[in-house]
């Protein structure tokens, strides 16, 4: 049986002996690490923070309704700041809305849980519209996607951890990736940002994630050199398929 599904920039082609992806024209080969994803993956390249807010909603009701698989969605927004439903979240915003647009970023209010953070070039975002109806326990889900970016990290020399009482992962006291999540009737949105070469300047204009002992950080920045999206892309699928394979929705 074989599966494809084709993308501006991203194919992938699930079969029982292969899995390619082809990113920005790299064809890259996961067979050796999973022989089957138990997700599709979309790319929807370049969006604006609010357009892919509503392509969201539109695969979680075609996923609540069954008419499609479990979906993982990869973008990369253009240059704006999202507030989450955590009380005070606005009063994080240092920048007044004049700075903000002379800056050219936009400010959101959204529905995903968390604080207030920084999406632009650079970043991969992560949105896994995954159905958790057979097990809905959201700590648990949390868990598991820090699990997929602390191994993913680990695949390009970057040891990283959770911080107790703090989102996200977390290399020493900088912050490389937020994650904000929400659920309808138990099919999960919303997910993780990952700062991979991303210009950290624009963070000044908030209190990322309302933090005040540490700071943020990127993967080019631990490593000193600028790092392929398209390898780190290929970084979390695997990871995404090794952690969520085993989930009771997958089995």
């Amino acid at each position: 049986m074989l599966t494809a599904f084709y993308t501006t920039v991203l194919f992938l082609q699930i079969a029982s002996d292969t899995c390619l992806s082809q990113v920005e024209g790299e064809m890259l080969d996961l067979s050796p690490e999973i022989p089957a994803l138990p997700f599709s993956v979309q790319d929807w390249g370049r969006t604006s923070y609010l357009e892919a807010l509503e392509r969201q909603r539109l695969e979680v009701t075609k996923r609540k309704a069954e008419a499609v698989s479990d979906q993982l969605i990869f973008t990369e927004h253009n240059p704006v700041f999202t507030m989450g439903l955590r009380k005070g979240a606005s009063a994080n915003l240092v920048w007044s809305a004049e700075v903000c647009a002379a800056k050219g970023i936009e400010v959101v209010q959204t529905n995903r849980g968390g604080d207030i953070t920084y999406h632009g070039p650079g970043q991969i975002v992560a949105y896994p519209i995954f159905s958790l109806r057979k097990q809905p326990d959201l700590h648990r889900y949390l868990r598991n996607l820090e699990t997929v970016v602390i191994n993913t990290l680990t695949q390009f020399n970057i040891p990283s951890d959770r911080r107790d009482g703090k989102t996200g992962i977390w290399v020493e006291d900088r912050k490389l990736c937020a994650m904000g999540v929400a659920v309808r009737s138990w099919i999960s949105y919303h997910g993780l940002a990952l700062n991979v070469n991303t210009d950290l300047s624009p963070f000044a204009g908030i209190i990322p994630c309302g933090i005040t002992d540490g700071t943020v950080g990127s993967m080019a920045g631990e490593l000193g050199h600028a790092v392929s999206i398209s390898k780190v892309k290929r970084a979390l699928t695997v990871e995404f398929a090794r952690v969520f394979a085993d989930a009771p929705e997958h089995g």
